[in-house]
């Protein structure tokens, strides 16, 4: 400051105090800020006797108006205590405070994006999502911003039984429709209801995703292993114990292929004979290149099955929006549990998605990523025939191709590693399995996350990867 060019409070002020002069804000946030961070960091301990206002003012060059706001409004915060005749002295702030944690590190996002599951974000419609915002705010009105509905916008409901009844099969109404702030959200509402309901064990497709595995564990509920073979999971061999099974049957995860169509009255069946309950996670439905998509399974038993579907895949993950559609009598439970879990999912995007679906720009967005990513897809397995030791796995669907690798090498790990050093991000097919060290190993390569210019470089930093372990 220009009466104390060093920004310190001089010694006889008592204090060692930094001030940033140019801080915006003016004079008194920036001694409320240097004060607060000597509480926090411990360079002022508690029961500190600070100086008077007088003489803090006098040894700083500020007004003594301004050190009295600065000390009364940390005093309000907490961090100091004023006691007439006492002093004003530091507060016995908890530790947690006086400290503040260490950022959580973002990673850098990768190089070359391999990652399976992910839509390419660069192509998001923008244009048509801007649009139909414009739209929403226009004619929906302050309540908008109002408190929502745990079920989720009537609007979006709506859109959704009609979309998922015409594109996949489903057979709902609205109000058997439940918004989400997306798939994982979902996982876990399911898992606490069925915990209440006294199950214990849900069959979880090995290899499957560890991910929500790993949120049915932590909900208090056993992952009996359900082994998957060319056929998709193998029905036959469901755990006595499960109350319930978690299934990709349109393209299962990772291996992608489909639940064989000898296999779905199988699993009606025992859902109608044991009342267990199918949890159907439908994630990338929309995205088969040679034919139209398989049916979702709960149009063959809608009593007994949870449809659960998400625009992560579709426009990407950072919207939050999901959608499960349920037995009639598991609607309320459910919806309590949301309520209990955060009240409701923002209106905003709910009504712009319903607006996109009712316009079909949804639709028109979905045909041009499905006829890109089946480009895409022919692009990596062209590439990939010139490594006939590995063997691409999948029917013509989703987001990515499993490759299995031979048994004398290259080895999952090392090829993870080398992948990780030229900045390519993709998954390893060991850790999906119920017992990594079981099971054959490969690699998941995603062919929809770069973006269009991104994609061919990243084939090529994987291909030179490739070519720098592959043996005859």
């Amino acid at each position: 400051m220009s009466e104390n060019r060093s920004g310190s409070a001089p010694q006889g002020a008592g204090l060692d105090l930094h001030l940033d002069p140019g801080a915006a804000g003016g004079r008194r946030l920036a001694l409320e800020s240097a004060l607060r961070e000597a509480v926090r960091s411990g360079r002022l301990a508690p029961a500190t006797l600070l100086p008077s206002t007088r003489s803090l003012a006098a040894g700083l060059g500020l007004s003594r108006g301004t050190v009295t706001a600065a000390y009364d409004q940390l005093a309000e915060e907490g961090y100091l205590t004023v006691r007439p005749g006492s002093g004003t002295r530091v507060a016995d702030v908890p530790a947690a405070a006086r400290t503040p944690a260490a950022p959580v590190p973002v990673p850098d996002p990768p190089r070359h994006d391999l990652r399976p599951g992910l839509p390419d974000t660069s192509a998001f419609p923008a244009r048509a999502w801007l649009a139909a915002t414009r739209r929403i705010l226009a004619s929906a009105g302050p309540g908008v911003f109002g408190p929502g509905d745990p079920r989720g916008r009537i609007e979006l409901r709506t859109a959704l039984a009609g979309y998922l009844g015409r594109t996949r099969g489903v057979l709902t109404t609205p109000d058997r429709v439940v918004v989400t702030s997306g798939f994982h959200q979902s996982v876990r509402l399911l898992a606490g209801v069925l915990r209440e309901r006294g199950a214990t064990a849900v069959a979880v497709e090995d290899p499957g995703h560890d991910h929500y595995r790993g949120a049915l564990r932590r909900a208090g509920l056993a992952t009996p292993a359900l082994p998957v073979d060319g056929g998709g999971a193998r029905v036959d061999a469901l755990p006595p114990q499960a109350a319930a099974v978690m299934l990709t049957p349109s393209h299962h995860y990772p291996t992608g292929v489909p639940l064989a169509p000898d296999r779905r009255p199988l699993l009606g069946g025992w859902a109608r004979t044991t009342g267990g309950l199918i949890l159907e996670d439908d994630y990338d439905g929309e995205f088969r290149y040679d034919r139209r998509p398989v049916g979702a399974l709960q149009g063959f038993t809608p009593g007994h099955t949870v449809y659960c579907g998400t625009a992560s895949k579709t426009l990407g993950p950072g919207l939050r929006l999901a959608w499960m559609v349920l037995p009639p009598d598991l609607v309320a439970p459910v919806v309590a549990a949301k309520a209990e879990a955060d009240l409701y999912t923002g209106a905003l995007e709910q009504l712009v998605l319903a607006d996109l679906i009712r316009t079909h720009a949804y639709d028109r967005h979905v045909r041009a990523a499905r006829t890109a990513y089946g480009r895409r897809r022919e692009q990596l397995l062209a590439r990939l025939s010139a490594f006939p030791a590995l063997t691409p796995h999948g029917v013509p669907a989703g987001l990515h191709t499993l490759v299995t690798l031979p048994d004398g090498g290259p080895g999952e790990t090392a090829l993870l590693d080398a992948c990780t050093r030229r900045g390519i991000a993709l998954r390893g097919l060991r850790e999906l399995h119920h017992r990594p060290d079981a099971g054959p190993e490969g690699l998941l390569v995603g062919f929809a996350a770069a973006s269009r210019h991104g994609y061919p470089r990243a084939l090529d930093a994987l291909c030179s990867v490739l070519a720098g372990h592959h043996r005859d």
